[in-house]
């Protein structure tokens, strides 16, 4: 009866607030629940996560706002479910998550809750990446490296990667010297696996270069190959023509 009395509340609320919306997805993990949110696991609905971020993502680059909230609600979705998970395990409560996040923003801005002084964005960064080296007991500059998680998409990491060894001191600037170097090995033997990967990571290195996020620019350029080819399509232009001539 209590748990009929609870679902019937949320039920006819006019306005909701996040501790309904903790209390939903405890509902939905109950054995009154639903099977579907029952059976789920860290593991079944990881890729949501990446898949709702990514729809975020579009979300900002279409300016569009209505969807935008909606995709900010699916992400919050996705870590109520994760937190759940834990909590049924004694784990930690989405409290806890709250908590710590709290606590680690208030410990790297020192400039604004303590006696630390960044008047500028770049004595900001440079001050939150020294914090976080200290929080995460990153001894050495590969740490900081490794540190990069081998779960972001391969070009982000790349840019990531060779921006960290450059604010290490290494001297990361001749990519382009290097990347017309390896076009002509595989011009002349063929390209294999190592060998397109050591490509690709120097064409990163342009981006790092000029600055230009890789994944960002690779994104806009396959939208405008799609355009080009519809209108390629659209003047029957497709079938015999190469991609330079599109």
């Amino acid at each position: 009866m209590e748990n009929i009395g609870k679902i019937n509340s949320l039920k006819t609320k006019n306005k909701y607030t996040f501790s309904d919306f903790v209390e939903i997805i405890h509902i939905l993990r109950q054995p009154y629940g639903c099977p579907w949110d029952r059976e789920q696991t860290h593991e079944s609905i990881r890729k949501s996560l990446i898949e709702e971020t990514y729809e975020a993502c579009e979300a900002i680059d279409t300016q569009d706002t209505e969807l935008l909230k909606e995709e900010l609600g699916d992400i919050m979705l996705q870590v109520l479910l994760h937190s759940e998970m834990e909590a049924e395990k004694g784990v930690f409560t989405v409290d806890d998550v709250i908590d710590a996040e709290c606590r680690k923003m208030i410990y790297r801005h020192p400039h604004v809750f303590g006696e630390v002084e960044a008047d500028t964005t770049d004595v900001v960064l440079d001050n939150w990446d020294k914090l976080k080296k200290k929080e995460k007991s990153q001894k050495t500059d590969t740490d900081i490296l490794k540190s990069v998680a081998a779960s972001l998409p391969a070009l982000m990491r790349a840019y990531k990667v060779r921006k960290k060894a450059s604010k290490a001191g290494l001297d990361i600037s001749g990519s382009a010297d290097r990347l017309e170097k390896l076009l002509k090995k595989y011009r002349e033997n063929g390209g294999s696996e190592e060998l397109v990967g050591d490509i690709i990571f120097e064409a990163v290195g342009i981006a790092t270069e000029t600055e230009t996020e890789p994944e960002e620019a690779l994104t806009r350029r396959v939208e405008r190959f799609i355009s080009d080819f519809e209108k390629a399509e659209i003047n029957g232009k497709v079938k015999g023509s190469k991609l330079g001539e599109l």
